[in-house]
């Protein structure tokens, strides 16, 4: 029988802080949902450390049995809530980005980012499967990010779910300042008639292109996001800004300065909650950080998926570059797990 479950989603900044700083501020959010009457929480990715390009967050990577899983564990038992958040995990010799869900009986499921951004993948591995939880509130199913653009992925969870959670921390890659040792700055937006193509293909990508990817699916959705600025220096900048100046021509004849060039953008604030057919219920502000809560029906049994599936909308040309990146980036992350682990 269809039932109705209080559903929050939680929008933190996503300032790099020590691990405990970020978990105090989590279960702030946490108690305040929980009050609220919620009775599944869905945090950030990478709630436990804020996000940036290093190796210092690389180095943060935890196991199963570290400190943020084990919070998590702990919070969910002591409110009595289901509660999700993505961290970077690790796994013998590898680093994934990993999505828990932790129910307040200490049932656990996870699931592995798939589709690793750009210079991600230099951090972490990418998943192959997708996760289904079997919970008490019913049927849900995990995207982290950048793999709520990859439609093969939602056609997965086609017939299988009754509810999509989604933990995201999507930095405006097309609204991208390239930040030089002088102060000078270089705004993507004046660079050409290709990024600003890109750029508005992607201003949809967390909103309208995901909310019916939800509708297709015919099942609520709850998303979270992060807010402040995003900061942060790239690795292997050589190869990275020489890709980038096929997006930014005038940045190649800044090659000499690659490796001391910050990017800085804002981030996509769309933490909301949808019914199933993607209509926002409740959402947060933008730049501000909060949650969003409601109550959301879910039919007791996994839908049919409703039509044939939509577009996604973003250019190919996106995929390709992206598809690029991360072959590139694959021998930064290898070193950095010869290096590290």
């Amino acid at each position: 029988m269809p039932k109705s479950v209080k559903i929050a989603v939680v929008q933190m900044n996503a300032t790099p802080a020590p691990v405990k700083e970020r978990l105090a501020q989590a279960e702030n959010f946490v108690v305040r949902c929980a009050e609220s009457g919620a009775r599944l929480i869905v945090l950030p990715e990478v709630f436990n450390t804020g996000y940036e390009y290093s190796d210092q967050n690389y180095l943060q990577a935890e196991s199963f049995d570290g400190l943020t899983a084990t919070w998590m564990r702990n919070i969910a038992a002591r409110y009595h809530v289901h509660l999700a958040g993505s961290f970077l995990r690790r796994e013998q010799n590898e680093i994934f980005n990993t999505l828990l869900l932790v129910a307040p009986d200490n049932r656990q499921w996870h699931y592995d980012k798939n589709y690793p951004w750009v210079w991600e993948r230099a951090y972490f591995q990418n998943g192959t499967n997708i996760t289904v939880a079997d919970t008490e509130l019913g049927k849900i199913g995990f995207l982290i990010c950048w793999d709520v653009a990859h439609p093969n992925l939602w056609e997965q969870y086609s017939g299988k779910v009754e509810l999509m959670i989604v933990s995201s921390c999507p930095p405006k890659a097309f609204d991208l300042a390239l930040v030089f040792p002088d102060g000078k700055r270089m705004m993507s937006k004046n660079t050409g008639a290709l990024t600003r193509y890109l750029k508005h293909t992607s201003d949809k990508t967390f909103g309208e292109y995901l909310r019916r990817q939800a509708g297709f699916l015919g099942v609520p959705v709850a998303h979270s996001t992060s807010t402040g600025t995003f900061s942060s220096f790239i690795p292997n900048p050589k190869s990275s800004l020489a890709m980038l100046s096929v997006l930014y021509p005038p940045l190649w004849k800044h090659k000499s300065q690659f490796e001391h060039i910050r990017i800085e953008t804002d981030y996509f604030n769309e933490t909301y909650i949808t019914d199933n057919s993607g209509i926002v219920l409740q959402s947060v502000q933008p730049d501000t950080e909060g949650f969003a809560i409601s109550d959301v029906i879910l039919p007791g049994f996994p839908p049919r998926s409703k039509g044939k599936q939509p577009p996604f909308g973003i250019p190919s040309f996106t995929y390709l570059f992206d598809t690029m990146a991360n072959r590139l980036l694959v021998s930064e992350y290898k070193k950095k797990t010869q290096r590290y682990l």
